[in-house]
């Protein structure tokens, strides 16, 4: 009996006791071309070959070979220390990097589908990356070829690809594009059991049915069918991914029959919402938030925030503040980020007194500004060039917000730096070292830095001075 490449398709590595006694026994195996050589390995014993379960391969109604379920490697046998082993191992064999050139010939083997064409592929010695792979499968997908055998040689060949997410969601847009959902099911079926997650690359064949309807909805039914048999992660987020294609596409009642049809998933309604609000439908947005909560799906403050940040960012505020009241009508509170929503929308539009109003209502519940809260102050006071409030703000906040003290004052110093005035810059560095406040290093290199350019080493020595005595005390930054 023939022995193949290693592989975990022909072989389940759970059962060995590590990577190095597969590869030593096979290659030995190998040179021999016969199962009688492996048994009379010293490194694998009669009783551990006897081990191995027998792979069964089946050939689907579209007549692909399907993968067989292979369940996930034991971490008593298989650690992660062995499998990065066996990764630099695989990856030792000195390949040259893809070029067009290659890409372009790799595509040619694949479409003319001769029998030899893994060792064809292997005598390339071609390594390639996502980005060629990214460009080999949509070639393929548009020339509507298979990119089964070709992705079955990858996962033996490139290890490094064997439960990459991009490259797995790749070949399924392959069977999609051929129509080919057998073959699909087979790989999903696989994908589930080493815990592979989807993404929107799964579905990129979409965008080659959206002038046809009729087979868009067709693919669409027959996808949905599938991730719904697969079930776990991979069913999970390929649905997840599949909503997301649809609302980039516009394809919005798509989307509503994926989530009609698959389990009800705040998240999957949440994607949808987002869409809407980004095309501005903000009725329809507020129309599927209703239908969510009668199919028993509560949103969280997560989805409402969206919402708001869509409609303040179209100054629709009477909107925005009837979605705040809806929101806590039905028990969900507003959480620091819904408040940042309103105070950044009103700090944007020069409104300080409303904003301040917001931040006072924040404290009034016991929330914690986020630092992005204060930034959102301070960037509005130099947009419409008040230094001096911007200032005062950094003072009165680091006096109440002693955590967020070194980065709002090195953020104000930075935005001096920005606009070229390094004096200044120099100043509040300075200040908050006499604070007991320990600047940011980055902004504080920078400020050095373009003080010497600009000809003032002075204050670039004053300020290496004051920092380097600073940085030298014990406990320094803890203000």
């Amino acid at each position: 009996m023939e022995m193949y490449p290693l592989s975990r398709k022909h072989l389940n590595l759970r059962f060995f006791p590590n990577p190095h006694c597969v590869l030593s026994s096979l290659l030995f195996a190998l040179s021999s071309k016969s199962l009688s050589s492996l048994l009379q390995s010293p490194i694998l014993s009669p009783h551990q070959l006897h081990t191995v379960p027998s792979i069964h391969f089946t050939i689907s109604s579209s007549g692909s070979s399907s993968f067989p379920s292979i369940p996930q490697p034991s971490s008593r046998f298989f650690n992660t220390s062995d499998f990065r082993w066996f990764r630099s191992f695989s990856a030792s064999s000195s390949r040259v990097n893809a070029s067009r050139k290659h890409i372009s010939e790799v595509t040619d083997l694949i479409r003319r589908g001769d029998n030899d064409l893994e060792s064809k592929l292997h005598a390339m010695n071609v390594s390639l990356s996502e980005a060629s792979l990214n460009t080999l499968f949509r070639t393929l997908n548009y020339q509507k070829v298979s990119a089964l055998r070709f992705f079955d040689w990858i996962r033996r060949s490139h290890p490094e690809f064997y439960c990459n997410s991009d490259v797995c969601s790749l070949v399924i847009g392959n069977c999609g594009r051929l129509g080919d959902f057998d073959s699909m099911f087979d790989l999903l079926n696989d994908f589930r059991l080493h815990n592979i997650s989807l993404n929107q690359k799964a579905f990129d064949f979409l965008h080659v049915m959206i002038s046809s309807k009729a087979a868009m909805k067709n693919s669409i039914c027959k996808v949905v069918e599938v991730l719904n048999r697969i079930g776990g992660s991979c069913g999970v987020s390929g649905i997840h991914a599949l909503i997301e294609m649809l609302c980039f596409l516009g394809s919005f009642e798509m989307a509503e029959y994926v989530i009609a049809n698959s389990e009800k998933r705040l998240s999957n309604y949440s994607i949808l919402i987002q869409g809407r609000c980004r095309r501005g439908n903000f009725e329809e947005a507020r129309r599927v938030l209703d239908e969510m909560i009668k199919m028993g799906c509560q949103p969280n403050s997560a989805t409402f925030n969206y919402i708001l940040s869509c409609l303040l960012k179209n100054d629709r505020t009477d909107e925005a503040g009837r979605v705040l009241e809806f929101m806590l009508e039905i028990g969900c509170p507003a959480d620091a980020l819904t408040f940042e929503i309103f105070i950044s929308h009103f700090c944007s539009h020069g409104k300080f007194d409303t904003a301040f109003e917001w931040l006072d209502k924040m404290e009034s519940k016991s929330i914690e500004p986020r630092q992005t809260t204060h930034a959102a102050f301070i960037k509005s006071y130099f947009k419409l060039q008040q230094f001096q409030e911007a200032h005062q703000y950094v003072v009165v906040c680091s006096r109440k917000c002693k955590r967020e003290s070194n980065t709002i004052y090195s953020l104000l110093a930075n935005l001096h730096r920005k606009r070229g005035d390094l004096v200044i810059a120099q100043t509040v560095l300075s200040e908050m070292i006499e604070k007991g406040l320990k600047p940011n290093f980055g902004v504080y290199m920078n400020v050095v830095k373009h003080l010497q350019k600009s000809g003032r080493e002075d204050l670039a020595r004053n300020l290496e001075s004051s920092f380097s005595n600073f940085a030298s005390q014990p406990c320094a930054g803890n203000g």
